[in-house]
């Protein structure tokens, strides 16, 4: 059973992933941490370039979200790292407090990873996995397609060969209309190239590593040809980067920013990170932890803080990866990690070559699978409201400043489950002729009513989002003749304090006017405890509380002069 069963958890130890490991397992995790390095090592170079920093602090980022999730996730497959999804939230932010580039951007970045790690590991610490529901997949989706939409704007320049514009997204795309007859077509050969490669080798198999395959051409043929000196850019002389600890430094006026950006993406982390864990469950037997992976993430983040990186994400492609490559536990990520922190410490020369407009093409590839096209197609197929609500989130992402759009969406997806809980009605039932069954009413079927009853059904939580419209059907039921009203509750998982006390009214009004009111189905545990904790089982009866519609029907129906038992509408 998973944790939304509610099955206990053992003490938490250290590096659960590895329980059960044996020496056995040692090449198949080996063949996943090589396969995963193939894969992860350019994606963390592009996207260390999208969060505005060198390529090589992509690797300590990997390095960052390997060793803190190893050591504390539950996950055995969970690949965390630079993750393409929140770099263009914070980066964007950040842009506003100081310059890409500059000390106060890294400092600013990793005082933000500080501040997401503790907001994951307190989300998982008290099991606060239920937030990661405030996204619902229509708004997930939009989010997703809006954040391929800056992706793709901020990697046109570097593919094209122009200089980067400024201003907001559609400022930037104005002015890159205006340079499209400045494109250097070497870039532009180098990028699509990249993209094609990476594109054709994820038909072959998603462990194909074209992102690794396309920038060594692409840098192998930038050397050859000397493409540098026909308006090619290339990644250049970069320092190495060695671990060091540091403490993150913030500014008292700058926290004000931080704070609020760091729940930003502390919600977009949770909510990826919930979806690649219930996607890949490394553990049958336990099923998915995902506040465990939470704890894993806060820890990542932690790590990259005091390592000079930025936030860290899970990744579901890398994590699928993983998972097809036979990995056994996280010695496969550590081991990509282990890669990738020597290329930075002693490899900064083999990217000096490598051109932008490559880095630019695996982004680029990346943004086209992030975004859910047969998502998009479905809700287009099956809700056109919530089709809608994806186009707004998206268009929210795009327009606004980019950490305004994603609390757009928050509010817009919150909105959505308020609004499908307001629309509940209330819905008559009536018996399935030949049956004990009560089933809502249709004109494709004639049903059978009992005399001087009504059977109805609310099916939703009742509480102050919907108890006074509630209130106002039953009210308006009563008719010459009606003696009872019977509740199917079954869907009724939940019952707060106005719809208790709604209710009550009611239920005193109706029995006032001479009409009886009774209760089937009751069946949640949380309705139980709310009709006895807040005096409704004592108003109500507990000789008018029965397991099913025919019960409460048999026991109180009192037919009127003139009716005949069983009669149907």
């Amino acid at each position: 059973m998973g944790e939304e069963s509610g099955a206990p958890r053992r003490a938490w130890p250290l590096f659960r992933s590895f329980r059960g490991w044996r020496p056995a397992d040692l090449g198949a995790d080996v063949a996943a941490g090589l396969t995963l390095a193939a894969i992860a090592i350019p994606e963390q170079m592009a996207t260390a370039r999208l969060a505005g920093f060198e390529p090589q602090i992509g690797f300590l980022a990997l390095f960052a979200g390997a060793v803190g999730f190893a050591a504390f996730g539950a996950s055995r497959l969970m690949s965390v790292g630079a993750d393409s999804t929140i770099a263009p939230i914070f980066a964007g932010a950040l842009a506003l407090l100081a310059s890409a580039g500059s000390a106060r951007y890294a400092a600013d970045a990793a005082a933000l990873a500080l501040g997401v790690g503790l907001i994951l590991t307190l989300a998982g610490a008290f099991r606060l996995g239920f937030v990661a529901d405030l996204l619902s997949i229509p708004v997930v989706t939009g989010f997703l397609a809006g954040i391929a939409g800056h992706i793709v704007v901020s990697q046109a320049p570097a593919l094209i060969g122009v200089a980067p514009p400024a201003g907001s997204l559609i400022d930037q795309v104005a002015a890159l209309a205006r340079e499209l007859r400045a494109t250097n077509p070497l870039s532009l050969g180098l990028g699509l190239g990249v993209l094609a490669i990476m594109a054709a080798g994820e038909r072959v198999s998603p462990r194909f590593p074209g992102a690794l395959i396309g920038l060594a051409l692409a840098t192998a043929l930038t050397a050859a040809f000397a493409l540098e000196s026909r308006g090619v850019a290339v990644v250049g002389a970069i320092a190495g980067a060695t671990l060091k600890l540091t403490i993150p430094a913030i500014a008292p006026d700058e926290l004000a920013q931080i704070a609020p950006l760091a729940l930003i993406v502390g919600i977009v982390v949770m909510a990826q990170t919930a979806a690649t864990t219930r996607s890949f469950v490394s553990d049958p037997a336990r099923g998915p932890d995902v506040s465990r992976d939470f704890v894993g993430l806060g820890a990542a983040n932690l790590v990259a803080a005091l390592t000079g990186a930025f936030p860290v994400n899970a990744s579901p492609p890398r994590t699928a990866i993983v998972a097809e490559t036979g990995g056994v536990s996280q010695l496969g990520g550590l081991a990509c990690a282990a890669l990738a922190l020597l290329l930075a410490a002693f490899g900064a020369g083999l990217v000096a070559h490598v051109p932008h407009a490559a880095l630019a093409g695996v982004l680029l590839f990346v943004a086209q699978r992030i975004v859910r096209w047969a998502t998009i197609r479905d809700l287009w197929a099956r809700s056109r409201a919530e089709f809608a609500l994806a186009i707004v989130t998206a268009a929210a992402i795009l327009v606004l400043p980019i950490q305004q759009g994603v609390g757009v969406g928050v509010i817009l997806s919150l909105t959505h489950g308020v609004w499908t809980t307001t629309r509940a009605r209330l819905t008559e039932l009536e018996r399935i002729p030949g049956t004990s069954i009560w089933w809502p009413a249709s004109a494709l079927r004639r049903g059978e009513t009992a005399p001087g009853a009504r059977v109805v059904a609310l099916q939703a939580p009742l509480s102050f989002l919907n108890a006074y419209e509630f209130q106002q059907a039953i009210q308006a039921l009563p008719a010459p003749g009606l003696k009872l009203i019977v509740v199917e509750a079954n869907a009724i998982v939940e019952i707060d304090y106005t719809g208790a006390v709604i209710l009550a009214e009611t239920v005193r009004s109706l029995r006032a006017d001479g009409v009886d009111v009774a209760f089937a189905r009751l069946e949640s545990v949380r309705a139980q405890q709310s009709f006895a904790r807040q005096g409704l089982e004592a108003l109500v009866g507990r000789d008018h509380l029965f397991h099913s519609v025919e019960e409460a029907i048999t026991a109180l129906s009192r037919p009127t002069a003139g009716d005949r038992p069983g009669e149907t509408r």
